[in-house]
């Protein structure tokens, strides 16, 4: 697939979703930028690469989809607000787009995935873009991945009905989690960050996501 885009995948075709994130109260540069020159439309079937630059969700199979754009700025301008990240776990790969945007705003990037044929095609795309600086693990999201923590930020891309424990244990102090949580059609974005004395939450805005699941499948 070509890279660079061309129609409906073009560099100016990127730049008009740029302006509507912009417009929606997307305000952090580094962000944008990094949303403006990753190519959306690698990580959907080609069927659908025409619909990669409107703000809206996309299925990637298994029952998953690959976020909104805004959601996806959103999330990673909540997490980027107090500075720059070094370590990230993103529990969720999914399509591999989210990860991809991390991987250029961070300097290491852990990823949980409990769906392997999804995180395979991720793996593939990410090595097209070049993105080495991802590890990768196929495992229940609700475990994260401990051993390599504790992470300066986590990210989740499924919404479980409660922050998970082993999610907030594995946070670092000053660090901060944005997590979707509630049931189907209740969601709600937050932060939450981890302090000497314990975690701070603040509600964002309501959100949709598919349901955190615990478990691993093929």
């Amino acid at each position: 697939m070509n890279l660079a885009g061309i129609g409906m995948t073009s560099q100016r075709t990127r730049d008009r979703l740029i302006q509507r994130l912009v417009e929606q109260g997307v305000g952090d540069l580094r962000v944008l930028d990094v949303m403006r020159k990753t190519p959306r439309h690698l990580f959907v079937d080609e069927a659908l690469s025409h619909r990669a630059y409107e703000d809206t969700a996309l299925p990637i199979g298994r029952n998953q989809t690959l976020s909104q754009p805004y959601i996806v700025a959103r999330m990673t301008e909540a997490l980027l607000q107090t500075g720059a990240v070094n370590k990230v776990l993103e529990v969720g790969t999914g399509s591999g787009y989210q990860t991809a945007v991390l991987a250029q705003l961070a300097d290491r990037v852990y990823t949980v995935e409990r769906i392997r044929s999804l995180q395979d095609r991720a793996r593939q795309r990410l090595r097209q873009l070049k993105l080495y600086n991802v590890m990768m693990r196929h495992a229940d999201g609700f475990s994260g991945w401990p051993e390599e923590g504790e992470y300066d930020g986590i990210l989740v891309t499924a919404a479980p009905a409660e922050v998970p424990q082993g999610l907030l244990r594995q946070l670092a102090v000053g660090g901060r989690m944005i997590i979707p949580v509630g049931p189907d059609g209740d969601q709600l974005l937050v932060c939450v960050t981890r302090t000497e004395a314990g975690y701070s939450e603040q509600e964002l805005e309501p959100v949709r996501f598919v349901p955190l699941l615990s478990g691993t499948i093929e």
